[in-house]
């Protein structure tokens, strides 16, 4: 079923919540599967009583995906006794709105949950995401400008992903008229695309969602592709975007023109038919992965059986009892290979390089019916439990990513908290497969902790290895033959071949052509490398906003779901600059362009991600220089996009 989305109304945190018709022995036993600490911290919300968070029973630790604060069972049921007390208040007076919590009590909680005080700064940046009040605060809100000139800008969107989708909700909250370009017939962008067996996202789900519409019913703390394509279109006919959507429709080509001070887009229809199509603002939310890339194997063209990679997963093709090659072993192979591996007669394996990987034993865990219960009833619980969820991803990685250029341990690490957690790492792999030498010597990564994505973990990849119908092989493939895939340590027959091997993450905008002032080809400026001004604008190419652009991709941190609100709040602060002033056109000046991309340039190249010693990332781009990822703290990024700073701009 898809994931339900709840709503509130603005000035509390509880006006649309469902009253509680549970008795008391029914509340209590939904209490059982929740967090605790989330818990308690709901009842100082509901309550407005500080008490709940200055008594002797409080949390010991903050774990990660755990949330229990490390308390003891007889402490977790005394703090669930005393909420199922103040839940029966609430309950018996019907359910009356809940204000937010003042903002002192509100820093306390945050305190109290994660066992350590908060800094001011992101404590304003955890507010608003939590959208406490359900007053949607990254709204965007043009309505206090004049209507005709906000009905007489024309936004174009490209794409309808997670990005694209949210720019149309907030275009039609600001009664802007946009369209929105699709090249497939559904929402969803990477989630429509990405099927394959075992897909799922790595970041929990419940942080992984917009923050004006957070969900209560995900299944798994980290839902699989169907339910995250299902909340997409719900969002979408919530907001009854549909309407504005060009489906099976792609953009070929934009070119400014500099006497209308308008885009020209030239469009490809589901039936082949070009048109051309006008815009004042485009917007691309064409994602970074979302072109696959075929290696270029000798042989490939030449296998007689089933060929497809991760993202274009044909499923007319039946896997049970075949021999299969699986050619990659990253984020895709390493949610694929366990959810085929017992179907199969036989799965190889072909890696180029482990994965470091973090225990995670929610993983495949499905969501507790109480966690569920308590999301949906109690004033302030699913608010919290995102707090926490972004709490656990906001910058504290960093320290891992820095290279200490005195650090004695290169390349094996990069500084001694990269050091630490490598340790730490390694002994969950060895825990695992210690025991098997020749296995072991394979999985452990030959780089630096953090130079590539790190993946999540609750065991199941390295059980996969270790069954008897799966081998896994580091060896260069030399080539295919029409029915075996060939290295240098032997012939491997195999009836299918699936290919994990990512997407041309660095081809920003292809196979676009995209046209600036004075004839700049954007491809062409971009010769020396993908830049954009906070991601999102680039010299001489005026009202063109990028959405999940260069050097915004999150390898240490966040949600992109996050990384894309920021976005679209400094879009709309643009849009407003443009109608306040009834300019027709802005563009980032090239100071202000090649200062923020020289700091920008400058922190990536001190990064794990840069260093020699990681090879074959798609981090990199084939001038082995990072383009695609940020290396800004989270509140850094989101203080930065808050709104435009005029004097970075040309108006026209």
């Amino acid at each position: 079923m898809p994931a339900g989305v709840s709503r509130r109304t603005e000035g509390s945190s509880s006006s649309l919540l469902p009253p509680i018709t549970q008795d008391d022995d029914q509340i209590a036993a939904f209490l059982e599967g929740v967090s605790v600490p989330t818990l308690v911290a709901s009842m100082a919300h509901l309550t407005g009583d500080p008490a709940f968070v200055r008594g002797p029973l409080r949390p010991r630790t903050f774990i990660p995906n755990d949330f229990q604060g490390g308390l003891e069972e007889h402490e977790s049921r005394a703090l669930r006794e005393q909420a199922l007390a103040a839940i029966r208040v609430y309950r018996d007076a019907g359910c009356p709105p809940v204000p937010p919590p003042p903002g002192p009590l509100a820093r306390e909680i945050m305190a109290w949950l994660v066992c350590e005080p908060v800094a001011d700064e992101y404590a304003e940046m955890f507010l608003e995401e939590m959208n406490i009040a359900g007053d949607d605060p990254r709204r965007l809100d043009l309505g206090d400008l004049d209507a005709a000139a906000r009905h007489g800008l024309s936004v174009v969107v490209i794409g309808c992903g997670q990005s694209g989708l949210l720019a149309g909700v907030r275009l039609k909250q600001a009664g802007i008229p946009f369209t929105i370009i699709e090249k497939n017939a559904d929402v969803g962008g990477t989630w429509l695309e990405n099927s394959y067996p075992g897909c799922r996202v790595d970041v929990g789900n419940h942080f992984y969602c917009y923050s004006f519409e957070p969900s209560d019913g995900f299944g798994g703390y980290f839902s699989q592709q169907p339910e995250l394509l299902g909340y997409f279109r719900q969002v979408m006919r919530r907001h009854d975007i549909a309407p504005h959507v060009r489906w099976s429709t792609e953009v070929l080509s934009a070119t400014w023109d500099e006497v209308a001070s308008r885009w020209h887009l030239v469009i490809r229809g589901p039936d082949g038919t070009r048109t051309r199509l006008d815009a004042n603002v485009v917007i691309s939310a064409v994602g970074q992965l979302n072109r696959p890339l075929t290696p270029e194997i000798p042989g490939l063209d030449t296998f007689s059986g089933p060929v497809f990679h991760t993202a274009r997963w044909d499923h007319s093709v039946g896997l049970a009892g075949r021999r299969v090659a699986l050619i990659g072993a990253g984020a895709s192979g390493f949610q694929v290979a366990p959810a085929i591996a017992q179907d199969v007669e036989s799965l190889v394996v072909f890696q180029r390089s482990a994965q470091w990987m973090a225990p995670n034993r929610k993983y495949r865990q499905a969501v507790d019916d109480g966690a569920k219960w308590a999301m949906r009833h109690l004033p302030g619980y699913a608010s919290w439990y995102r707090f926490m969820l972004m709490y656990q991803a906001s910058d504290k990685a960093l320290d891992l990513v820095r290279v200490d250029p005195h650090w004695p341990g290169l390349p094996e690490s990069v500084n001694a908290a990269n050091e630490a957690r490598r340790r730490v790492l390694l002994s969950w792999i060895e825990r695992q497969v210690g025991d098997d030498p020749e296995l072991l010597a394979k999985v452990i990564p030959d780089y630096p902790l953090m130079g590539k994505r790190l993946l999540q973990d609750d065991g199941s990849w390295l059980r996969c290895l270790r069954r008897d119908n799966v081998d896994l092989v580091r060896d260069e493939i030399i080539r295919i033959e029409p029915d075996a895939v060939v290295t240098g340590r032997g012939r491997f027959e195999v009836d299918v071949i699936v290919l994990a091997t990512g997407f041309r993450a660095n081809e920003f905008l292809a196979p676009m052509d995209i046209t600036g002032r004075g004839g700049a080809r954007l491809r062409e400026q971009w010769a020396d490398g993908p830049a954009a001004h906070l991601g999102i604008t680039v010299p001489r190419f005026p009202n063109l906003f990028l959405m999940y652009g260069p050097g915004t991709n999150l390898a240490h941190a966040g949600s992109i779901i996050f990384h894309s609100e920021c976005q679209l709040r400094f879009i709309g602060s643009c849009l407003r600059a443009l109608l306040t002033g009834g300019y027709r056109s802005m563009e980032v000046t090239t100071q202000a362009f090649d200062d923020y991309v020289g700091r920008l340039r400058a922190e990536l190249a001190g990064t794990v991600w840069a260093h020699p010693a990681v090879r074959h990332s798609w981090y990199k781009g084939d001038d082995g220089r990072v383009h695609v990822l940020s290396p800004w703290r989270l509140v850094d990024y989101w203080r930065m996009t808050r709104d435009v700073e005029p004097g970075s701009y040309l108006f026209t």
